[in-house]
């Protein structure tokens, strides 16, 4: 575990930090689908990801869902952050994304290491600024962009997210994601498609030109 520490946060974090990780965190693999973390819950442990992505949703009262930002290699949840260190219950769903491996860290440790290491001050202030970007754009696009940019945005971070060009959510999935209804997604995907800009098979969408 200690070779993957340095490879994904070396460049961040003290050879001291690392070590500690080391031996207070515990690693986890997990399949794409898993919920990491329901809104609700107390948070135990915050995640150091390895690879692979998470997404992390707000559920309104109804249970449906937003997409907020997505994490990946050598990033941190800024909101889980919170949660540690504010003793709250989680106000996020995170669900991995892919296939994704992880380093989980006990809650007890956030306060210890801001004070007793620079490199992880650092890392949770420009996680905090990180997220914080992301959650601004993800409100500027629903109140900005019409939802066939927001689903053309979409489907360029699902591309980058996996590194594949065929997105393999159905319309649904997407629909929940993006907060509306099937319908409207699958009518704008098939204006895309007559655009050239994707091609829709059957159980995928391959991403051609957008």
């Amino acid at each position: 575990m200690i070779e993957e520490l340095k490879d994904n946060y070396g460049h961040f974090f003290e050879n001291e930090l690392i070590e500690e990780i080391n031996q207070v965190g515990s690693f986890k693999e997990v399949e794409e689908g898993f919920e990491l973390i329901r809104p609700g819950s107390y948070i135990k442990t915050m995640p150091l990801i390895i690879s692979g992505a998470i997404k992390v949703l707000r559920e309104d009262s109804d249970g449906d869902e937003l997409l907020l930002y997505f994490l990946e290699r050598g990033d941190t949840c800024a909101m889980t952050l919170s949660c540690c260190l504010g003793h709250h219950k989680s106000e996020i769903k995170a669900i991995a994304e892919t296939y994704t491996k992880l380093v989980m860290v006990p809650v007890e440790k956030m306060e210890e290491w801001t004070t007793k290491y620079k490199s992880w001050k650092n890392f949770v202030f420009d996680s905090y600024h990180k997220r914080l970007i992301e959650a601004i754009e993800t409100i500027d696009n629903i109140a900005f962009l019409k939802m066939d940019d927001r689903l053309l945005k979409y489907l360029k971070d699902k591309t980058k997210i996996n590194n594949d060009h065929v997105v393999y959510n159905t319309h649904q999935q997407i629909a929940y994601d993006l907060h509306t209804s099937r319908v409207v997604i699958s009518r704008l995907l098939k204006k895309l498609e007559n655009e050239g800009k994707v091609k829709l098979n059957r159980n995928n969408i391959e991403v051609i030109n957008i």
